[in-house]
């Protein structure tokens, strides 16, 4: 039963394992149910309805991703997707929180379209390996930028935009130690660090007064506010279409190397690097991001840190069933998570920023053709607070050194066409 429904194999895998790879998943990345509602919240959604969305939506891509793709590979809101959903498209872009679901649901069903027909290799061959290789890091130091702005350790300044907070204030002081506690636990390889340092610095917080707890177990909260709130007026409008493509384009790639990276360490590819199940994947984080946005919250992708419960010996869905579990668990425990101060969740999104770093090693500096757009790429997420202003101005730059480069011969035309239409898009909004 268990080989039919979850992949499992009995003679090659057990059960202990699939169980403790599941946990080890669940407890290295359930800081997100604590940091998600913490950044949508910036937009105005209810906390403690993005909070039930925010588990429910883990819960239905997970149990896809064990049943019907039967891999060890957990599914929440992404990190990054979340902070493109509220600090670009709400906050910068000046769009509503329904405009913003509106584009997630959108996208959500064209990844399905795309997983069906096999269009979405063409659309990821589109766009360059390297400076799809930018993008992480890019999101990484957005991500951490925001985490610094959040704690106060990164303050505005009139004369330099940017300056050190006030280390004299408990808050800043607050997050300051819940950065070196995670960083310890990471360096320490303690499972769940990140997890862990959430907990710690809350948990500090409360004799410095800056964390309030109300209870500790409790009904889940209500998803009324944020239920299938959508906004269909704009949807055919220029900026919906750049959202959507931007939604499309980080989920379809942060996946990709999700799924392939954590597969060859695991020894899950085959001798020509194909993975057994890998469009049923694609599938459940199409599933999960459409659900997602119909629950009320930003896009549901598979998270990098499945490699936690890979590395313990999770090998088949049962591994993703037991984080899937542990998910339910956690609903009732709302109140515990809504507590955390944004100065415990900032740690957080410092370190992930850290750890979505990775991918620049692979880019070659010393070749400015392709170094100089992957630099666009990557600094000006966090400079103009925009992730989609990045990748855009990233893709205009690729194009543009090879064509005056004189290999316009070695840009598809899929770029070309990308090109274009973000060039129409600065010239005409």
């Amino acid at each position: 039963m268990l080989q039919k429904i979850f992949g499992f194999d009995k003679e090659t895998m057990t059960i202990k394992k699939e169980l403790m790879g599941g946990l080890t998943t669940f407890l290295t990345m359930a800081y997100i149910l604590a940091v998600n509602p913490d950044i949508l919240g910036n937009t105005g959604m209810d906390k403690g309805a993005v909070f039930t969305a925010t588990v429910v939506s883990a819960i239905v891509g997970t149990l896809v991703m064990a049943v019907y793709a039967k891999l060890p590979f957990v599914l929440a809101p992404g990190m990054g997707l979340n902070a493109f959903f509220a600090f670009t498209i709400v906050l910068a872009m000046g769009y509503s929180w329904q405009f913003a679901l509106t584009a997630v649901f959108l996208e959500g069903v064209i990844f399905i379209l795309l997983t069906i027909t096999g269009l979405r290799q063409k659309i990821v061959d589109s766009m360059p390996l390297i400076l799809r290789r930018s993008i992480s890091p890019g999101i990484g130091l957005f991500i951490a930028f925001i985490g610094l702005k959040n704690a106060g350790i990164v303050a505005a300044s009139d004369a330099t935009f940017v300056t050190l907070g006030n280390l004299q204030s408990p808050s800043v002081l607050l997050a300051c130690m819940g950065i070196i506690i995670s960083a310890v636990l990471l360096v320490r390889n303690v499972t769940g660090a990140l997890l862990i340092g959430i907990l710690a610095t809350t948990i500090v917080g409360i004799p410095l007064g800056v964390t309030n707890f109300t209870a500790v177990v409790s009904t889940p909260p209500s998803l009324a506010p944020v239920f299938c709130q959508f906004e269909w007026g704009s949807i055919l409008s220029v900026d919906m279409l750049i959202c959507v493509l931007t939604f499309l384009f980080i989920d379809m790639f942060d996946t990709i190397g999700t799924l392939i990276g954590v597969s060859t360490r695991a020894g899950m590819a085959d001798k020509d690097g194909n993975i057994p199940g890998l469009k049923k994947a694609f599938m459940a984080d199409a599933i999960g991001t459409t659900l997602g946005a119909v629950l009320g919250t930003s896009t549901v992708t598979t998270y990098v840190e499945s490699a936690s419960g890979v590395n313990v010996g999770g090998r088949s869905g049962l591994t993703s069933l037991t984080s899937a579990v542990c998910f339910a668990l956690a609903l009732f425990l709302a109140p515990i998570f809504l507590s955390i101060p944004s100065e415990a969740t900032s740690p957080a999104l410092v370190l992930v920023g850290v750890m979505m770093m990775a991918d620049i090693r692979q880019i070659d500096f010393t070749d400015y053709l392709t170094a100089i757009p992957c630099f666009v790429c990557i600094a000006l997420m966090p400079l103009t607070y925009s992730i989609s202003d990045g990748i855009l101005m990233g893709m205009i730059t690729y194009v543009l050194l090879n064509v005056c480069a004189g290999k316009w011969k070695e840009v598809n035309i899929g770029s070309y066409i990308l090109a274009i239409l973000f060039v129409l898009k600065y010239a005409f909004l």
